[in-house]
């Protein structure tokens, strides 16, 4: 066997370990065992790292399910990290545009929201909004998402008339794009 043939079967081992660990971990953060989730995607995220290159867009998204997690668990300040880290990787390595980032925006908001600071969250939920209104369809439930995300923030510091505007966007969107018995719009 050659040596090249060697590397690219243990790349390959090393890609299915990170991607079993990934569904594993989604199953337990789906049944609400946040720290067996937690060890799951860390796991994969140690296997992606010693094999692929620093800025790849899966590191990103092993972060970003880290973020996810942590902020479950209600551990804010390592949600954020996280967050943080699959922006960073998500900004070097895909356009300015992609939608990923505006979930990276978005989530980086959510923490912030959650955190109580609404001044802080606004900016990262508008950034989510600006990104996808470039790069999805002008009825993507993504933009009801970060509309409905919009209005929380400024009904949360008693901006009523503008949580009302994005509300009523986030509705529209959903009368759209969703079926008529969805429950996001009961």
């Amino acid at each position: 066997m050659s040596k090249e043939k060697s590397t690219t079967i243990t790349s390959t081992n090393h890609s299915d370990s990170a991607s079993s660990y990934i569904s594993k971990a989604l199953v337990h953060y789906k049944t609400g065992n946040y720290p067996k989730a937690l060890l799951s995607y860390e796991k994969a995220l140690e296997i992606q790292q010693q094999s692929l290159p620093p800025n790849h867009p899966d590191l990103a998204y092993s972060y970003n399910n880290i973020g996810l997690v942590h902020d479950s668990m209600g551990d804010y300040p390592k949600a954020l990290l996280s967050h943080e880290k699959a922006l960073e990787i998500r900004q070097q390595s895909l356009p300015s545009n992609h939608p990923d980032l505006a979930e990276s925006y978005n989530n980086i908001g959510v923490v912030h929201n959650n955190m109580g600071n609404y001044p802080e969250a606004l900016p990262y939920y508008e950034k989510a909004l600006a990104i996808e209104q470039q790069s999805l369809p002008s009825n993507h439930p993504d933009l009801a998402k970060s509309y409905g995300n919009i209005g929380v923030v400024h009904y949360s510091m008693g901006n009523y008339p503008k949580a009302l505007l994005s509300h009523e966007k986030a509705l529209e969107i959903q009368q759209q794009s969703l079926p008529p018995s969805h429950p996001d719009l009961a």
